[in-house]
């Protein structure tokens, strides 16, 4: 039986991009809240109520908690309707940056969610998944198929067609691999910031010893959430002299006020990759995620 892509319709464009990329036809999930903001979910079954019995679920785990629940109802319902081989597209997997507890009884998310996503899918392909301490996807979700993809290539590439004298910015250390990758990519010049965080909203940079007098500086890191970090590197970057500062980040969280208080220090242009949908989505995925999911059907 041919495999299908499934998604749910608040994921539409990126998921049929995908599902077309792999040549794959594509079924939509129904979905209502009740007012008790519990889920019903149907899926898109035929005639005979079966489903193929190879399916690829895209689903972005951004705004997580309700989305976990749609993939635990979905997934133990698709095996009992003809689905035997499952695979989970998840551009911006969640709940990685948890890996250690801190505080006795604090609970290490990675390890639950990613036991959680292995239960319940036979592979998962994700990009630039928060990893701190593990070397490999497969060290959080122990599955045969754990693909981790990143979205820095392609958004050095945008890079050096916008802004070709760029200086690539890392906000923090944990941004160096992104910043590394990319500079390889279009030769930039590069450097990383030191970042000290009190809190959610409460951060101190410090600026590597790099010349940005006068030049374009691009901002780069894997996710954009409170804003806090990019905005005061930004006005760093202006004290510094900068001429300009733009942003690019993998995954475009951009949590309540996060965009405004960007853009009010000063950020020039804001580019994204579509792994979370938003208005600043400039670079598609669905070619690098269509090799990755091909490569599994070929396996399935």
């Amino acid at each position: 039986m041919t495999a299908h892509l499934l998604y749910l319709d608040d994921e539409q464009a990126p998921a049929l991009r995908l599902a077309e990329a792999c040549g794959l036809p594509e079924l939509c999930v129904e979905r209502h809240r009740f007012p008790d903001e519990e889920l019903r979910l149907r899926l898109p079954v035929d005639a005979s109520g079966r489903l193929p019995e190879t399916l690829v679920i895209y689903r972005s785990l951004d705004r997580p908690n309700d989305k976990l629940v749609e993939l635990l109802l979905i997934a133990r319902e698709a095996r009992k309707l003809g689905a035997r081989h499952l695979l989970l597209v998840t551009p911006y997997l969640a709940y990685m940056r948890q890996d250690m507890a801190f505080h006795p009884g604090e609970i290490v998310s990675q390890r639950i969610v990613g036991a959680f996503l292995a239960d319940l899918f036979d592979g998962v392909i994700t990009v630039d998944p928060h990893l701190h301490r593990i070397d490999t996807l497969q060290e959080a979700i122990d599955s045969p198929y754990a693909i981790s993809l990143s979205g820095a290539p392609a958004l050095a590439e945008l890079i050096a067609r916008e802004v070709p004298d760029a200086i690539l910015m890392g906000p923090d250390a944990e941004s160096a691999q992104w910043i590394a990758s990319a500079a390889a990519v279009g030769g930039f010049a590069h450097g990383v910031c030191t970042k000290t965080r009190h809190g959610d909203h409460d951060v101190r940079i410090t600026l590597p010893d790099v010349n940005v007098q006068g030049r374009a500086v691009v901002l780069l890191d894997d996710v954009a959430s409170s804003g806090r970090t990019l905005a005061v590197a930004t006005r760093l970057l202006f004290d510094a002299g900068a001429a300009s500062v733009d942003v690019a980040v993998t995954h475009a969280l951009f949590a309540h006020d996060a965009l405004q208080v960007i853009r009010d220090a000063g950020v020039r242009h804001i580019w994204s990759t579509d792994c979370i949908v938003h208005e600043s989505n400039a670079i598609e995925m669905a070619p690098m995620l269509a090799r990755s999911v091909n490569t599994w059907l070929v396996q399935a």
